[in-house]
């Protein structure tokens, strides 16, 4: 015989636990974090996007997924924010010739998943598609990022950006020239 449980208040329906509510409050502040950091890229505000970075962050893309430290290890990426200031320079250079005009990127975040919450850090996973545009050639880049993240009284700051591109080792007819 099936037993009758009596009905929760309207109240009560309506009222999300408040871990719940914490819980859902970061996961959009987080991806918006992400999502700007990819506007802001596409945008070519790139000091702006290195000063998301922690002062000790880093931005890192291993060749293979297998990596685990860039330290001594070959890396498409791992740069620091000095390095990612002498890229950034190097890239608005006027005579930057893979500047000139038709190049632009287009970042697409998507599938955000905390990880890991603390009231010091937050580690998140999420997927991401770039499509780049050189002159007519269009390059196609798609993977996973990892997302360490500080808190400070500013808002995130990323202490690691860690990018797995699916397709890392294909072959390509010139260097990357900004951050994917």
């Amino acid at each position: 015989m099936a037993r009758k449980t009596a009905p929760k208040s309207k109240a009560a329906a309506r009222t999300p636990s408040a871990a719940r509510a914490s819980g859902a409050l970061l996961q959009h502040d987080v991806e918006q974090f992400l999502y700007r950091q990819a506007e802001l890229l596409d945008t070519r505000q790139w000091q702006q996007w290195i000063d998301l970075f922690a002062e000790d962050g880093i931005y890192w893309m291993p060749p293979d997924p297998s990596h685990t430290t860039w330290e001594g290890m070959p890396a498409i990426f791992a740069e620091d924010r000095n390095l990612m200031t002498v890229r950034m320079k190097r890239l608005l250079h006027p005579d930057a010739w893979s500047q000139r005009p038709l190049w632009g990127t287009n970042h697409v975040v998507s599938n955000v998943v905390i990880e890991k919450a603390t009231p010091a850090e937050v580690h998140v996973r999420s997927r991401f598609h770039m499509l780049e545009l050189r002159r007519d050639d269009v390059r196609h880049f798609a993977g996973s990022y990892r997302h360490e993240l500080q808190r400070t009284k500013d808002g995130f700051r990323i202490k690691l950006q860690r990018v797995d591109m699916t397709n890392a080792q294909a072959a390509y007819d010139y260097v990357l020239q900004a951050w994917v």
